[in-house]
Protein backbone atom coordinates (compact mmCIF):
# COMPACT_ATOMS: atom_id res chain seq x y z
CA UNK A 1 0.00 0.00 0.00
CA UNK A 2 1.58 3.28 -1.10
CA UNK A 3 1.46 6.26 1.18
CA UNK A 4 -0.43 8.98 -0.64
CA UNK A 5 0.07 12.60 0.25
CA UNK A 6 -2.75 13.92 2.39
CA UNK A 7 -4.95 16.40 0.51
CA UNK A 8 -7.18 17.65 3.35
CA UNK A 9 -7.31 17.80 7.12
CA UNK A 10 -9.66 15.50 9.05
CA UNK A 11 -12.77 16.78 10.81
CA UNK A 12 -10.98 16.43 14.16
CA UNK A 13 -8.03 18.47 12.90
CA UNK A 14 -10.34 21.11 11.45
CA UNK A 15 -12.17 21.31 14.79
CA UNK A 16 -8.82 21.92 16.52
CA UNK A 17 -7.97 24.71 14.05
CA UNK A 18 -11.46 26.18 14.46
CA UNK A 19 -10.97 26.39 18.23
CA UNK A 20 -7.61 28.14 17.77
CA UNK A 21 -9.18 30.61 15.34
CA UNK A 22 -12.17 31.29 17.60
CA UNK A 23 -9.85 32.03 20.53
CA UNK A 24 -7.71 34.37 18.43
CA UNK A 25 -10.84 35.99 16.99
CA UNK A 26 -12.26 36.72 20.46
CA UNK A 27 -9.00 38.38 21.54
CA UNK A 28 -8.68 40.29 18.24
CA UNK A 29 -12.24 41.63 18.47
CA UNK A 30 -11.67 42.70 22.07
CA UNK A 31 -8.47 44.53 21.08
CA UNK A 32 -10.24 46.16 18.12
CA UNK A 33 -13.08 47.33 20.37
CA UNK A 34 -10.55 48.77 22.82
CA UNK A 35 -8.69 50.60 20.04
CA UNK A 36 -11.95 52.04 18.68
CA UNK A 37 -12.98 53.20 22.17
CA UNK A 38 -9.60 54.88 22.71
CA UNK A 39 -9.87 56.54 19.31
CA UNK A 40 -13.36 57.87 19.98
CA UNK A 41 -12.21 59.31 23.34
CA UNK A 42 -9.24 60.95 21.60
CA UNK A 43 -11.55 62.44 18.98
CA UNK A 44 -13.88 63.83 21.66
CA UNK A 45 -11.19 65.75 23.51
CA UNK A 46 -9.51 68.91 22.40
CA UNK A 47 -12.08 70.85 20.41
CA UNK A 48 -11.99 74.04 22.55
CA UNK A 49 -8.27 74.80 22.79
CA UNK A 50 -6.71 78.20 23.00
CA UNK A 51 -3.71 78.36 20.66
CA UNK A 52 -0.33 78.49 22.32
CA UNK A 53 3.01 77.04 21.23
CA UNK A 54 2.92 74.20 23.78
CA UNK A 55 -0.71 73.49 22.91
CA UNK A 56 0.22 73.21 19.22
CA UNK A 57 2.93 70.68 20.09
CA UNK A 58 0.46 68.71 22.19
CA UNK A 59 -2.06 68.82 19.35
CA UNK A 60 0.61 67.53 16.96
CA UNK A 61 1.46 64.69 19.32
CA UNK A 62 -2.24 63.90 19.74
CA UNK A 63 -2.71 63.84 15.97
CA UNK A 64 0.23 61.48 15.54
CA UNK A 65 -1.07 59.21 18.28
CA UNK A 66 -4.56 59.19 16.70
CA UNK A 67 -3.01 58.27 13.33
CA UNK A 68 -1.04 55.43 14.95
CA UNK A 69 -4.17 54.19 16.72
CA UNK A 70 -6.11 54.38 13.45
CA UNK A 71 -3.45 52.31 11.69
CA UNK A 72 -3.48 49.75 14.51
CA UNK A 73 -7.28 49.58 14.36
CA UNK A 74 -7.22 49.10 10.58
CA UNK A 75 -4.64 46.33 10.89
CA UNK A 76 -6.67 44.68 13.66
CA UNK A 77 -9.85 44.95 11.55
CA UNK A 78 -8.05 43.21 8.67
CA UNK A 79 -6.86 40.46 11.07
CA UNK A 80 -10.45 39.92 12.29
CA UNK A 81 -11.69 39.65 8.69
CA UNK A 82 -8.91 37.20 7.81
CA UNK A 83 -9.79 35.01 10.81
CA UNK A 84 -13.49 35.11 9.91
CA UNK A 85 -12.60 34.11 6.34
CA UNK A 86 -10.56 31.19 7.71
CA UNK A 87 -13.67 29.98 9.56
CA UNK A 88 -15.57 30.10 6.26
CA UNK A 89 -12.82 28.03 4.60
CA UNK A 90 -13.14 25.45 7.40
CA UNK A 91 -16.87 25.19 6.72
CA UNK A 92 -16.50 24.92 2.94
CA UNK A 93 -13.64 22.41 3.12
CA UNK A 94 -10.84 24.51 1.65
CA UNK A 95 -9.05 25.36 4.91
CA UNK A 96 -5.37 24.48 5.10
CA UNK A 97 -4.92 24.07 1.36
CA UNK A 98 -2.38 26.43 -0.20
CA UNK A 99 -4.00 28.63 -2.86
CA UNK A 100 -0.74 28.64 -4.85
CA UNK A 101 0.41 25.02 -4.71
CA UNK A 102 -2.83 23.17 -3.90
CA UNK A 103 -0.93 21.24 -1.21
CA UNK A 104 -1.68 21.11 2.50
CA UNK A 105 -0.18 23.88 4.58
CA UNK A 106 1.80 22.42 7.50
CA UNK A 107 0.05 22.14 10.86
CA UNK A 108 2.86 24.12 12.49
CA UNK A 109 2.32 27.05 10.12
CA UNK A 110 -1.45 26.97 10.57
CA UNK A 111 -1.09 26.95 14.35
CA UNK A 112 1.23 29.97 14.16
CA UNK A 113 -0.74 31.82 11.44
CA UNK A 114 -4.20 30.20 11.40
CA UNK A 115 -5.60 32.55 8.76
CA UNK A 116 -2.89 31.91 6.17
CA UNK A 117 -3.78 30.67 2.72
CA UNK A 118 -0.17 30.04 1.64
CA UNK A 119 2.28 27.29 2.46
CA UNK A 120 5.68 28.47 3.64
CA UNK A 121 7.16 27.32 0.31
CA UNK A 122 4.71 29.48 -1.63
CA UNK A 123 5.28 32.43 0.71
CA UNK A 124 9.06 32.21 0.32
CA UNK A 125 8.77 31.84 -3.45
CA UNK A 126 6.94 35.20 -3.63
CA UNK A 127 9.80 37.10 -1.99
Amino acid sequence: MSQEEKTAYSQEELKEFEEIILQKLAVAKEELHSLKETLSKKNDSGTDYTASTSKLLEDGADTLERENLSQLAARQQKFVINLENALIRIKNGTYGICVDTGKLISKERLKAVPHTMHSIEAKLAKK
